[in-house]
């Protein structure tokens, strides 16, 4: 069937810049904006953790992943950026947001925190600058780039991105693809970027991240933020270069989550994400004053200490709770945590997996025990929506 043409009384909207959204849709929004020459893919690291406690929409620059590149054309400011994310959120039916950007992804939501500060509730800054250096270089950048193509820049960029021995072949690969004039477009907008005078104005609560091995955006750069912006918190990432957020993925994160949630949300929220809100909606119920300090004592220390360290993954923090539990003989807590790992994903032949090497190192009749109470659950909770 021939779709008919629009009327003309009723245009067929501009399309606008190419978005992934996760996380529940009544969560906190969070924008997530990338670096020149990346995609969305920039944030795979610390996406799916963010979308436990917020609704994360990642977006890319014109030209960028699925982004047209005619959203912008030559002489593009970091202001006809922030049109285009606004114009992005208001599609999205979103008023109010935090927002995440890194490099041009991080001038943009300095952008939206002076000139929109209605709209952005917190702001986190990686790897950015209120100004981005000599303008020359990124005028003489896009001229390159119109004339010559983008492979130039793009097989230098990992020098540029990342400390000696790390590599991503993702973002390589993504950087080959740009289109070569929003490329450009992106430069120009970078070359006009100074926003040094207005900075004292910003409201939003602000994280600044930095590199320490960053030779694009130094230390320095984000210390100049740090000083000007009423309040802000500056956070160094040892062993990153530019897209630390890349490299350096669950140090981000941890700063990311202490800054959008604070530690008592964050501890919640991870507590909700892998019990399930029943659990955690009867346990609150149960709460008495004898009990209250135990179940603020449990949330501040297991979820808030323990669960939300991301030196290991939520799969990982589930395997070993499952081993502890057998070791200890907790059948009860047992159950509830096999619920909880397929909850966060893990798959029978996994918690199975666990449980065989508990019969070697906690005892053949802890385990069996353990397995007894393991095929209940999975049993009980077989084609439950909630579970994987």
């Amino acid at each position: 069937m021939t779709t008919p043409p629009a009327c003309s009384d009723h245009p067929v909207p501009p399309p606008g810049l190419h978005h992934v959204t996760e996380g529940p849709a009544g969560a906190p929004p969070l924008l997530l904006g990338p670096s020149l020459g990346t995609s969305t893919a920039l944030w795979d690291g610390v996406a799916a953790e963010l979308a436990v406690t917020h609704r994360v929409v990642r977006w890319d620059l014109p030209g960028h992943g699925g982004s047209p590149g005619g959203l912008i054309g030559a002489g593009a400011s970091v202001a006809d950026l922030a049109a285009l994310v606004l114009g992005l959120a208001d599609r999205l039916g979103i008023e109010r947001f935090s927002y995440a950007g890194v490099s041009l992804g991080g001038a943009v939501g300095l952008h939206l925190a002076v000139h929109a500060p209605a709209r952005v509730d917190h702001l986190a800054v990686l790897c950015s600058s209120a100004h981005f250096g000599d303008p020359g270089r990124w005028r003489d950048r896009a001229e390159l780039v119109r004339r010559k193509g983008i492979a130039g820049v793009a097989a230098t960029a990992p020098e540029r991105w990342f400390t000696p021995g790390f590599a991503s072949a993702r973002l390589s690969a993504d950087h080959a693809a740009v289109d070569p004039s929003a490329y450009a477009a992106c430069c120009d907008a970078l070359a006009g970027w100074d926003l040094r005078d207005r900075l004292a104005s910003i409201t939003a609560p602000t994280l600044l991240v930095a590199g320490r091995e960053d030779p694009a955006t130094p230390p320095a750069h984000l210390r100049e933020l740090a000083d000007a912006i009423p309040g802000a918190t500056l956070t160094e990432i040892p062993g990153a270069s530019h897209l630390a957020v890349a490299e350096q993925p669950l140090a981000v994160l941890s700063a990311l989550r202490t800054h959008l949630s604070g530690p008592a949300g964050a501890a919640m929220a991870v507590r909700r994400h892998v019990l399930g809100d029943a659990h955690v909606d009867r346990a609150q119920a149960r709460q008495s004053p004898f009990t209250a300090g135990f179940q603020e004592f449990i949330t501040r220390y297991a979820w808030g200490e323990i669960w939300t360290d991301d030196t290991l993954s939520h799969r990982d923090h589930s395997m070993i709770t499952l081993t502890a539990l057998v070791a200890g003989g907790h059948l009860d807590e047992l159950a509830m945590h096999v619920r909880a790992a397929r909850r966060i994903g893990l798959t029978p032949e996994e918690i199975g997996a666990v449980l065989r090497q508990c019969a070697v190192y906690c005892g053949v009749p802890a385990a069996n025990a353990a397995f007894a109470v393991a095929q209940r659950v999975l049993e009980e909770d077989h084609g439950r929506p909630d579970v994987h």
